[in-house]
């Protein structure tokens, strides 16, 4: 009999800009509800469509660095200029709870956690071509011309860092790259690592062994 840990598992996803994986990790929240996704926070401006404490937890660069200095985050990353951070609080709280937290964050900080957390798991999601994610970047309507050809470059050689994760699951479409991707959480809760206990000297373990015996005894095994 095998009893499994409650602990949740700590899943960090990355991507290059304009690969999706905001929309995948939507998708995942709505077909499975122990799915719970810690919010960064950034300097970052908002965007049209951004909603704070949703999309992101938004403050000042001079606010973001204040909290650096009181160790405020679990990790943290500069990208294109904006910080990338995550917050500490209520992460271990829900992994306590046996919920599976995701934390979408970037390279730089995925790769901090993994220096932390060795044992959690790392996902990473790729564009089906370079071509669809320079359409993607170009499709937002977000940004400026610089901007996009900023974002390409950074995209580009951060797909280089795929080796460094343990799943790469490639987003050509959001269903599929979704169900991936909690089938590889799936699989991850059966393995023998994350196993808490496995009852032998248990009063029912003895019975099956005794039932077991007897029906030997009764039907001897016959090998050829």
């Amino acid at each position: 009999m095998i009893k499994s840990k409650q602990q949740g598992l700590l899943i960090v996803i990355s991507a290059p800009s304009g690969a999706g994986k905001g929309t995948i990790i939507n998708k995942m929240l709505e077909k499975n509800n122990n799915l719970w996704l810690s919010v960064s926070e950034t300097s970052r401006p908002m965007r049209a469509n951004d909603i704070d404490g949703i999309t992101y937890h938004f403050c000042t660069k001079e606010e973001f660095e204040e909290k650096i200095k009181d160790d405020y985050f679990l990790e943290y990353a500069l990208y294109a200029n904006n910080y990338y951070g995550t917050p500490k609080k209520y992460i271990q709280e829900h992994l306590s709870k046996g919920q599976d937290v995701i934390l979408e964050i970037e390279i730089q900080g995925a790769m901090q956690i993994k220096k932390l957390i060795p044992e959690a798991l790392f996902i990473f999601i790729m564009p089906p071509s370079l071509n669809e994610l320079k359409k993607r970047l170009v499709g937002r309507g977000t940004d400026t011309k610089e901007k996009i050809l900023e974002r390409f470059k950074i995209a580009y050689q951060e797909m280089n860092d795929v080796t460094k994760y343990n799943y790469v699951v490639v987003n050509d479409e959001i269903d599929v790259a979704a169900d991936k991707i909690l089938s590889i959480i799936k699989a991850e809760r059966c393995r023998v690592d994350r196993i808490e206990d496995v009852f032998l000297n248990t009063e029912e373990e003895y019975m099956h062994e005794m039932l077991v015996d007897k029906d030997l005894d009764n039907n001897p095994l016959e090998i050829n």
